[in-house]
């Protein structure tokens, strides 16, 4: 049988009940065994011996004292074993949980039987399940960012070392200029992008309400023109609908879901956005068919619907990401699915303000 910690609480309680009524006898025997050690202690020839009997003799309620001292103290001792004892189990615990680090996060305790012990320890393992999984996710998000960082300082250097390397004519220093410029841009949108999803990931710095429908009318104003030029018709179905959150954060949400429509887009195609109950928000696009298996990875940083990650179209891949994390700071939902005409649907779930 194995001694869980409720077992041995129970143990040492029981004994503790068994032996109280016990320590009054026991402090009288133990009076009586001290009063007799001390009269055969008395008859001993040696001198002085029998006055410091006599005065003691005298003061006759010393030996209880004595004795009810020797037993509190035996009784002290005893609930302190007891005591170290019933914790065992967890000073065991404790080693296991003091050798976890960033190297060895698969690590788990995998308890046995249901006691709270048990339940201690399966609560730690599901702990370092989250632990290990945003470890791992923050170590994927650096590596990705590395890699898309390195890509166009790559070939920033290569356009450097061209120019340095021969002189060129106006024609060829301005295309130069161009693509240095054009990568010079692009790096600014990533970097930008990391501070956005870097900001959002710390949640709301003030909540008041705002009117979604004007955010999202203000910004598909800015985007008439782009969405003119890629040959994309803007359906907006906007009815008043209140929420609270971070006015700036709404618009960055807003935006993105409407550039990610028009830019993955088809020419001709269209973009349906719609403000309501619920959801809050729905932006559909027209463009190439989503596989199903796919969607939820696009929310992923720098996931992208192409196999590689550089992305042709100018973006970070990073659009879905941060509108993931602001939703979430705003206490809301964010789900997409295939679009029925191709592209894709993305479903916005904002708390109704009380």
């Amino acid at each position: 049988m194995s001694w869980t910690p409720r077992r041995r609480v129970l143990l040492v309680g029981l004994l503790a009940l068994l032996a109280g009524p016990l320590l009054p006898t026991v402090g009288k025997w133990l009076s009586g065994l001290i009063w007799t050690r001390g009269q055969q202690i008395c008859d001993l020839p040696l001198p002085g011996l029998m006055e410091v009997c006599a005065s003691a003799h005298q003061g006759g309620f010393v030996l209880p004292v004595v004795a009810t001292l020797v037993v509190v103290l035996a009784t002290l001792v005893a609930l302190w074993f007891g005591a170290v004892w019933c914790l065992r189990p967890v000073r065991d615990l404790a080693e296991p949980i003091g050798h976890l680090g960033p190297q060895n996060l698969g690590h788990r305790i995998r308890p046995r039987g249901r006691d709270e012990l048990a339940r201690l320890s399966q609560a730690i393992d599901e702990m370092m399940e989250r632990v290990s999984a945003g470890y791992e996710g923050q170590r994927r998000f650096a590596a990705n960012a590395s890699h898309e960082l390195r890509t166009p300082l790559a070939v920033q250097r290569t356009l450097i070392e061209v120019g340095m390397a021969r002189s060129l004519t106006a024609e060829q220093l301005e295309l130069l200029t161009g693509q240095l410029l054009e990568t010079n841009e692009r790096n600014e949108r990533l970097i930008e992008g990391l501070l956005a999803l870097s900001e959002s990931d710390q949640g709301l710095r003030s909540r008041t309400p705002q009117r979604l429908d004007e955010i999202t009318a203000a910004v598909l104003t800015g985007y008439w023109d782009r969405a003119r030029e890629a040959a994309v018709t803007i359906d907006a179905h906007l009815t008043p609908r209140v929420v609270v959150g971070e006015r700036v954060l709404l618009e960055r949400l807003v935006t993105n879901l409407v550039e990610n429509a028009i830019k993955y887009n088809r020419r001709g195609g269209s973009l349906t956005v719609t403000v309501g109950g619920s959801p809050a928000l729905s932006v559909v696009n027209t463009g190439q068919p989503v596989p199903a298996e796919a969607v939820a990875g696009l929310f992923e940083p720098f996931r992208r619907l192409a196999r590689d990650r550089t992305s042709h179209g100018g973006g970070a891949g990073l659009g879905l990401a941060i509108a993931r994390s602001i939703t979430q700071a705003h206490d809301g939902i964010i789900a997409a699915r295939p679009g029925e005409q191709g592209g894709l649907r993305v479903d916005v779930q904002l708390p109704t303000p009380p």
